[in-house]
């Protein structure tokens, strides 16, 4: 009776939706289900954007603000940072970050906490979806412990699914309602009901089999890719000496209409997801007494790239009779991948730490970023975009393009610099000025 209460809610689109974690992945799915007409609430512990989307504005550049102000204003999207009200929405899709430790193992405190928060207002008839990517087995070993402490039980009071998170900020083809949702329930009515949501919000619905399933798959998708960028980051270090240039095989190599996928080397991972999820396999590994090599390895090339990099660099600086200690460095792009104003996890940050360790004097330019923002795991002098002018970019003694942004007119980088370190092929279209350009 509970189930069949809140499936004829979702039925008719009356059931409200709550996502926690307003972030890249979460606002994008309050705009998916508001677009498909679901009355819905938003939860975020910082008070500053939870004020920002009362005022109808967007914190993030990529998504527009007419589609917030216009759910706030007809009452059909609420904000709040009251975690008291989580037992208003019928639905509850947690989107909160998973980072990992300084040792390099999951970080889980966010889900937890959220877990504890939903129980203490748990009622009957919920459903939970875990969205934030993590190991196979955290929904049903972390998450439902913690909402089973409300003394509700799962499949039959309320009801619990894993649901991975499939956003690539910033790609104007793929939004979070025309990518296909792998879906888990943790047990056949949490997965019934949980497709039946999505499937008023997402192109496809691909219902697998366990919540353990559907966290594997996304782990896979993001290891994967780590694993394939390393062995073209490795081949781009071999290449290198051999005279030969990686980007130019690449485009090669992808002619062929089958058996291969192109991938490209750069200065190291970014983004919330490749550079994590991979470690979070290689830990649950150990739990089965297992040892990723190939993974680990492929973490190792990746992490690697910064120092690269920064070799590369001083290399340059030193066919200029210049050392690095005393130069002026200008970085161009902090975010972790072009056009987006997003820097988690950004290689950036290794390479400046490194050149900061090295005495180079730096700055940087980002036009989506006015500032550095504090990030944990590095210890950066406050510094703010400086502007691209002529006058810019003669006083460096080296200009490093680390994420290549649109926006950058590569032609007029490259004929007022002294040297250009390009580890992003930015510069391919440069007719002037090319014996300035050094491959990173």
């Amino acid at each position: 009776m509970i189930a069949a209460t809140l499936e004829h809610a979702i039925a008719q689109k009356t059931a409200k939706v709550g996502v926690i974690g307003l972030g890249y992945v979460g606002l994008p799915l309050v705009r998916a289900f508001l677009k498909a007409g679901f009355p819905t609430m938003g939860f975020d512990i910082d008070p500053c954007k939870v004020e920002k989307l009362r005022a109808g504005e967007s914190y993030i550049k990529h998504i527009g603000a007419d589609w917030i102000r216009e759910g706030v204003q007809n009452g059909r999207f609420e904000p709040t940072h009251d975690f008291g009200r989580l037992g208003e929405p019928d639905a509850l899709l947690i989107c909160v970050p998973t980072p990992l430790n300084e040792s390099r193992d999951p970080d889980l405190q966010y889900i937890e906490r959220t877990g504890e928060q939903i129980a203490e207002t748990l009622r009957q008839g919920q459903l939970v979806v875990l969205e934030s990517t993590t190991y196979p087995g955290t929904t049903r070993e972390v998450l439902l412990p913690r909402l089973e402490k409300s003394g509700l039980k799962v499949g039959e009071d309320f009801f619990l699914a894993y649901s991975p998170e499939r956003e690539d900020p910033g790609n104007p083809k793929y939004s979070a309602e025309n990518i296909p949702k792998v879906v888990g329930g943790i047990d056949e009515v949490s997965g019934r009901l949980a497709q039946l949501l999505y499937k008023h919000v997402v192109a496809e619905v691909v219902p697998v089999s366990s919540c353990e399933v559907a966290e594997a798959c996304k782990i896979l998708e993001n290891t994967y890719r780590s694993v394939n960028i390393a062995l073209v980051n490795e081949l781009k270090v071999l290449f290198a000496r051999m005279g030969i240039d990686i980007w130019e095989v690449i485009e090669a190599a992808r002619t062929k209409p089958f058996g291969f996928q192109a991938f490209y080397p750069g200065p190291g991972l970014g983004g919330h997801c490749i550079p994590i999820d991979p470690f979070y396999l290689s830990w649950l590994a150990r739990k089965y007494g297992m040892v990723t090599r190939f993974i680990e390895l492929a973490g190792e090339i990746n992490t690697s790239m910064p120092d690269y990099v920064v070799k590369r660099l001083v290399e340059g600086l030193n066919e200029h009779g210049k050392p690095l200690r005393g130069s002026k460095v200008l970085i161009l792009g902090v975010a972790y991948k072009k056009d987006v104003d997003d820097p988690r996890e950004s290689p950036a940050f290794a390479i400046m730490e490194r050149l900061l360790g090295g005495g180079a004097i730096l700055s940087y330019n980002d036009p989506h970023i006015p500032s550095l923002p504090p990030m944990r795991h590095y210890k950066l002098p406050a510094l703010w975009s400086v502007d691209l002018t002529p006058e810019i970019l003669r006083s460096q003694d080296c200009v490093l393009i680390v994420t290549d942004h649109s926006a950058y007119d590569y032609q007029f980088i490259v004929d007022h610099s002294r040297l250009v370190i390009d580890t992003r092929n930015a510069t391919r279209n440069v007719t002037r000025g090319r014996e300035k350009i050094r491959k990173a």
